[in-house]
């Protein structure tokens, strides 16, 4: 997707985090931005940056677990901007949940219900509205560093994420021959209040926020005394992942990620799946009638991507 100046962004937990680093990167190339959260204190707190410098913005409360307050929300959006061209579903929550024996009906329920079935929700609410105008169009949807590689305690977590990185590389491989394209974003560590908003929306649907847990040790994982380090610098500017998934777009990545850092840990998980195909000749019919399965040539659209330079991406537009 290369024009944006005009278009209309609708994003999901669009207020603060990574959500508001989205729009405010959408709103910097021109985009009518609608910033969809369920915390309306965070959305007093955000649109004035909006209105501050001109860009165009709206907020609409939204619980994206409730579908008809979807479609409301999707109706208003365009009733105040016209059509929307991009969909970021970004909305979702972040727990660490500890063995998934231990874990409880309703946090699994409802990890599904807010990291996963609502962005299917997103989709299935929006994206038809995107294909109806035929205009060029998008849609992102946020996943995570641990749909990739999972981290011990998380199951709830990473199972969701990784669910989202199969329904967005499905959904690339059936808008094939259209307008819109598709990506899934895995950051890493932002500087978000994630803790924050995944207790307030467990308070609002359960009446109680999550009981921490720690991931599950690693063994043989180096052993970093995190109170000796300072983790505002590991954790980056929400901005940035704004930014990145902009580029994302333009660039017609499948594949959003922000952490090179993460390449090591892929490969081991790559190169251990590689290792469990049996070491079998292929049958040459099998792979015909099977063509199918045996591969996609979505993936070999993802080309290899630059290292990332603040500010560069609006430079480009």
């Amino acid at each position: 997707m290369k024009e944006f100046k005009g278009k209309t962004a609708f994003v999901t937990g669009g207020a603060s985090g990574i959500g508001l680093g989205i729009a405010k990167a959408f709103a910097k190339v021109g985009m009518n931005v609608v910033i969809a959260d369920f915390r309306q204190e965070a959305l007093d707190a955000a649109l004035p940056i909006f209105k501050e410098n001109g860009w165009p913005a709206h907020g609409i409360l939204l619980d994206v677990m409730d579908r008809e307050a979807f479609v409301r929300a999707s109706d208003e959006a365009e009733a105040v901007f016209g059509k929307i061209h991009i969909l970021v579903n970004n909305a979702g929550i972040g727990l660490m949940e500890g063995p998934i024996w231990e874990a409880s009906y309703d946090d699994i329920d409802f990890a599904l219900e807010i990291n996963y079935k609502s962005v299917l929700n997103g989709i299935k609410t929006i994206l038809p509205r995107i294909l109806k105008h035929g205009e060029e169009g998008w849609v992102v949807s946020t996943a995570s560093k641990n749909g990739l590689i999972p981290l011990g305690g998380m199951v709830l977590y990473n199972a969701t994420k990784r669910a989202v990185m199969a329904t967005m590389e499905t959904l690339a491989i059936d808008l094939q021959g259209t307008n819109v394209g598709a990506s899934v974003f895995c950051p890493g560590p932002f500087r978000t209040n994630l803790n924050t908003t995944t207790n307030e929306i467990r308070v609002k649907h359960l009446g109680a926020p999550f009981v921490k847990k720690g991931p599950t040790p690693a063994p043989n994982a180096p052993q970093i005394d995190r109170s000796k380090v300072d983790m505002s610098k590991m954790e980056r500017d929400p901005d940035e992942a704004g930014e990145r998934v902009l580029r994302g777009i333009m660039r017609g990545d499948l594949f959003i990620l922000t952490h090179a850092e993460w390449r090591k840990g892929w490969l081991e998980h790559a190169d251990a799946v590689t290792r469990a195909i049996p070491d079998e000749e292929p049958d040459e019919l099998f792979m015909k009638v099977f063509s199918r399965n045996v591969g996609n040539a979505i993936y070999n659209r993802q080309t290899q991507v630059p290292a990332y330079h603040m500010g560069d991406v609006f430079r480009e537009v």
